[in-house]
């Protein structure tokens, strides 16, 4: 804990806006959920979205994912940095979920995932050569694999309007964040393990 305390803080605030929201029903959300321009967007709901989440589930999978590959980048790149890239995918995630929002109903973005897609393109730039296990199938693959397969599926499903309620170009943008911040600061080279 005390070598990647941003990771864990994370981890509990998301907790903790989770136990409020179900305190306070959609109040939350109506507030500061990401809405589209014009349906009662607010600037301050590029950050605050990414706390919010609408089910058990949804906040589960996200804190997994957040957990896994977060505490390994931050003790490698440090917290300062990690506390930018988290805040410059979840950035990158709302612009561009913006942009797609235009195209669509005007429904609230909720989720971490933003964050969590930009720490995915860190840790497959960082640690190249470790692997990931995804859980169905059971199948070993290496990191940046799994991420280049993960953002393929995203992109399809976005295009194809799969999985409705996924906002799948925030996800992108979260991965394109993260990565092009990592460019940005040359750490590719530097942590190659």
């Amino acid at each position: 804990m005390r070598q990647s305390p941003i990771t864990y803080l994370l981890l509990a605030v998301n907790i903790g806006v989770f136990g409020l929201q179900t305190q306070v029903a959609d109040g939350l959300i109506e507030r500061f959920a990401l809405w589209p321009l014009g349906a009662g967007f607010e600037f301050w709901q590029v950050f605050t979205s990414a706390f919010l989440h609408g089910s058990p589930l949804h906040l589960g999978a996200n804190m997994l994912g957040v957990w896994m590959f977060g505490r390994d980048i931050e003790r490698t790149i440090g917290s300062m940095r990690f506390g930018w890239l988290y805040l410059i995918s979840v950035l990158a995630a709302a612009v561009t979920q913006l942009i797609a929002a235009g195209f669509g109903p005007p429904v609230p973005t909720v989720g971490a995932s933003g964050g969590l897609f930009g720490l995915l393109a860190a840790y497959a730039m960082l640690f190249p050569r470790r692997r990931v296990m995804l859980l169905f199938p059971p199948i070993p693959m290496p990191a940046p694999v799994f991420v280049v397969l993960y953002a393929s599926f995203e992109l399809y499903a976005g295009i194809t309007g799969t999985q409705a309620g996924v906002a799948h170009f925030a996800h992108l943008g979260g991965l394109v964040g993260g990565f092009t911040l990592l460019r940005r600061w040359g750490l590719r080279r530097r942590w190659r393990n």
